[in-house]
């Protein structure tokens, strides 16, 4: 199966369980990899056979813009969202790092893995 990845997208948002997450946000990192044929849109070079990257990364955008208490919850809704509305798509993983964690230990970020398929 090909793959696109959208790499590295980042984003500031306010998911988190406690008050001051809500308050004050964070950084985060995405990175989403979708599973589809890339047979016809290579042949064709027509945008409208392809999964469009664009629609990719306003998901993203849009699905991190919404406050979630937990990570795995903001993973999970990309990853539906995208499986309901790209019918060429097989497979969705998404990797979401929250930078900097307000967590006791010195820790660059903390990552969650959503894997979703039809």
């Amino acid at each position: 199966m090909d793959q696109i990845i959208l790499e590295d997208i980042r984003v500031y948002a306010n998911h988190g369980c406690m008050e001051e997450e809500e308050k004050i946000g964070s950084d985060y990192i995405v990175n989403l990899t979708v599973n589809t044929n890339l047979d016809v849109p290579a042949a064709s070079d027509n945008l409208e056979e392809a999964v469009d990257y664009v629609d990719l990364l306003r998901i993203v955008e849009e699905e991190m813009a919404i406050r979630s208490k937990l990570l795995e919850h903001v993973g999970d809704r990309i990853v539906t969202r995208i499986l309901n509305s790209m019918m060429t798509v097989s497979e969705v993983v998404v990797k979401v790092a929250k930078q900097n964690p307000p967590i006791n230990g010195n820790i660059a970020a903390v990552t969650i893995v959503r894997k979703g398929r039809r």
